[in-house]
Order: C-alpha cells, then structure tokens, then sequence
C-alpha cells in the first residue's frame, strides 16, 4: 500500500483503480471530441489550461475517490494550479530527456526576488518561483490509458527531489524506475523529481492528464494563472 511517507521519500508513486472504466470513457470522450474540433488533419498531442479550455472535465476528474486521494497526499486545503493534457499520436511521438519541473503559470508578469528564468508561449508567463514553492506542489498524472515502456511511461530517479534545483550533468540517473501506470490509475510526483520520457515504440496511445497542486499563495502581486479549487 502506497502511504503519503512512502511519496515524500521517493518523489514518487503509482497509485492504480482511482477511476473506473466508466469514467475514463468519459473523460476520454471529451478530450478526444475537443481534439477532432480543434484539427481535423492531425492528431493533438498537448492541450495547455486544459480545464479552462473543457470545463465539462472538472465533475468528472473531481470524483469522491480523487478529492479524498488530493487531500491525504497533498492537503485537504490543495488547490488546482495547473493542468495540461498530453498524449503520444504517431505524428508527435517525442523524445523528453531527464529534467524537472521548474516552471509554474502566472497571470501576470511582475519582477519580484527569487522569482526567475521567465518565459512566454502562447501568450502565457511561466516562471521559476523560490524553492519552497516547488517543494510545496504535487503533480498528479491521470492515466487514461494503459502505460508501459512500449509507449511513453515515466522513467524517475527516485529521492531525487530532495536534491533541489540540479542540471542533469550533475546527477545520476543508474537508480532509475519505470513508472507503469493502468488505466484509470495515478501517478503522483513532486516537480523536482528527475524524469524523462521516451518515445513510443507500440502502435497504441498515451493518453495523460498532467495536474499540479499546491496550497501556498505567491509574493504579492504574482497571481496563480489556473487558479482553481476543488468542488
């Protein structure tokens, strides 16, 4: 049985069965309808502010099972602060090295210390907030399908996260794990935890809906971009 120490001491968890069939059918159904309206020539393989862009998603993710798991891993006062929908078409099968997760959304851009590295895509600001604020988050991955080493699952380095911000040529990835997730099972992890992805050798989908939590407030002005709370 995977329990919260287990998590903070590994950076890491697979945790399976936390949605039905039924409801990954569900879900499924509503990214895959989005994706065909967006692009009838190719296959969609990232949607950003994935809940603002089909909040028809948010009643079916926020399950009793989920909310109950959201508060005895993260805290019953986590909040939604991002959330992206990835899978892995024949058209976009990619590579992803070993890395972090460094960045965070921001409404608005305003230069405050220890706040660093901004970016903007698509219109959106990303940038590095204070240590604290990544040790706080815990990534949430949906697996809405069966995910393996044929098609894209998760390599990690355990216990790295407690490493702290570190370039890949300054570590070890030998200690490395395969995170192989069902359908309708979660994978939990702190951003800092080294991982990397690679491409899919299968002829089947990997699709995964990427949620970030946390409960701190950012320094004043600096605003949460995907600011939600769970209903």
């Amino acid at each position: 049985m995977v329990t919260k120490s287990n998590f903070e001491t590994n950076g890491f968890a697979v945790i399976p069965d936390i949605y039905t069939s039924v409801e990954v059918d569900q879900l499924r159904h509503l990214l895959d309808n989005y994706c065909t309206k967006l692009d009838h020539t190719k296959a969609v393989h990232a949607i950003r502010q994935t809940l603002e862009e089909i909040p028809e998603l948010s009643p079916l993710l926020w399950t009793k099972k989920m909310k109950t798991l959201i508060a005895d891993f993260a805290g019953a006062d986590y909040f939604l602060t991002k959330a992206i929908y990835f899978d892995k078409p024949e058209e976009s099968n990619w590579f992803v090295a070993y890395h972090q997760d460094l960045s965070i959304n921001i409404s608005e851009r305003f230069e405050i210390e220890g706040y660093k590295n901004w970016t903007k895509k698509k219109g959106q600001f990303g940038v590095e907030p204070p240590l604290k604020i990544l040790d706080n988050i815990v990534t949430i991955r949906v697996h809405l399908d069966d995910t393996d080493e044929t098609n894209g699952a998760l390599r990690v380095v355990p216990k790295s996260h407690k490493w702290g911000v570190k370039r890949i040529q300054d570590i070890s990835t030998e200690e490395e794990e395969m995170c192989i997730v069902p359908k309708g099972g979660i994978m939990l992890m702190k951003p800092l935890t080294f991982h990397a992805s690679s491409r899919s050798t299968a002829q089947k989908r990997r699709r995964v809906l990427h949620l970030e939590f946390s409960n701190m407030d950012l320094a004043s002005p600096l605003q949460w971009r995907e600011k939600q709370t769970i209903q």
